[in-house]
């Protein structure tokens, strides 16, 4: 009896070893089922619990103003609505976003037949020649819906009462609502050095900074990143509405709530706003470049509005940035920020908030028709 035990042990031993190997393995399979299955709760938690938040209006405006998933989550809620780009005299236009529908006729935003738009889709209804007429002088404008003239008639943009106060002058508007200095530039670079100016000038607004940060804004736009000192162009082509659309069903909201919040983190941290002045400069040197380069003189001009008109005490980063960008190059700038107090001191109205009324861009106009003459870029 004792002599078979070592026997029945061993079997036994050899038994469980060869039943345990496989116990072992189901046990190790369903631990990482269950491992996976609590991942996979986890993110769809996180996810329902993203969007709870995204549409609750949970979110301070600033954070949801600083990026791009919440400019684009905006342009959805509008296209529910049958909006594709912002306003209803946009067009999608593949290298810079949106555009000014061209061949307008008679539009009233602003009023009865108070917008159109050349064939080219400048504001206005005269069209240009790609050479300018002889002993004309050709002045390119750039800018956004202050150049552009939100909310007033063509006849009242600042650049249509430069060309009349400037004889022998023509004033070319490219302004378009919420471009940046990047879409500018592309703007410049695709149509505006065709026509072949004596003198490039570029509406500067506070907004127009945070604008370069961007991929989407009114809608999906191009945008340039410093790479070793370097503009390099990301997001070109830009996506039309139809692939945007196509896109959005597959990307999450809890990204799309992490950027939102990473993005305010690094802006209230200062990071962003030094990479932002330093590509603002550089999108800004960009322009004089190219400018130069096709023989125009480039200026540059300070536009306030809002908080900058009432608040006298105020103190601006973009303002410091601009007085700073104009002094260290040499640049030929105006910042009309002190014309505007002066004049509103003495009794001049002008529209707070938002954008100016047509007094507005009279004194706009005036100022820089007497810069220009000043700064010996005009013939005499």
């Amino acid at each position: 009896m004792r002599g078979s035990h070592p026997a029945k042990s061993r079997r036994s031993a050899d038994g469980t070893a060869g039943r345990t190997a496989p116990g072992r393995g189901r046990r190790l399979i369903g631990s990482a089922l269950r491992g996976v299955l609590a991942i996979a709760v986890a993110l769809v938690v996180l996810e329902v619990t993203a969007r709870l938040v995204v549409s609750s209006g949970l979110l301070a405006e600033r954070v949801r103003r600083m990026s791009d998933a919440a400019w684009r989550l905006d342009w959805i809620d509008r296209h529910r609505d049958g909006v594709e780009v912002y306003y209803s005299f946009d067009v999608y236009h593949p290298t810079r976003g949106w555009a000014l529908k061209p061949n307008l006729r008679d539009a009233d935003p602003y009023g009865p037949g108070s917008l159109n738009s050349n064939s080219a889709g400048m504001r206005g209804v005269r069209e240009f020649s790609e050479q300018p007429p002889s002993g004309t002088t050709r002045i390119l404008l750039l800018g956004d819906s202050f150049a552009f003239g939100e909310e007033v008639a063509d006849h009242e943009t600042f650049a249509c009462r430069l060309q009349e106060i400037l004889p022998g002058v023509e004033v070319l508007n490219l302004g378009v609502h919420g471009y940046g200095h990047d879409q500018m530039l592309a703007y410049l670079r695709e149509e505006g050095l065709r026509y072949h100016p004596d003198i490039v000038i570029v509406g500067f607004v506070q907004d127009d900074m945070e604008r370069n940060m961007l991929s989407f804004r009114d809608y999906a736009k191009p945008r340039f990143e410093l790479v070793d000192g370097a503009l390099v162009l990301r997001n070109s082509p830009v996506p039309a509405p139809g692939e945007m659309l196509a896109r959005e069903r597959y990307r999450s909201r809890f990204l799309d709530l992490v950027d939102m919040v990473g993005q305010a983190a690094l802006w209230r941290s200062g990071v962003n706003q030094r990479r932002m002045e330093a590509l603002t400069a550089a999108l800004l040197d960009e322009i004089a470049r190219e400018s130069a380069a096709a023989g125009a003189a480039t200026a540059f001009f300070y536009l306030p509005h809002s908080e900058e008109l009432t608040n006298p005490d105020l103190t601006l980063d973009a303002e410091r940035f601009f007085t700073n960008y104009c002094d260290e190059r040499g640049a030929l700038c105006l910042n009309l920020r002190p014309t505007f107090q002066q004049r509103m001191q003495q009794g001049f109205a002008v529209k707070t908030p938002g954008h100016w009324h047509g007094s507005g861009h009279q004194l706009v106009a005036e100022e820089l028709s007497s810069f220009l003459a000043a700064s010996r870029l005009l013939p005499s």
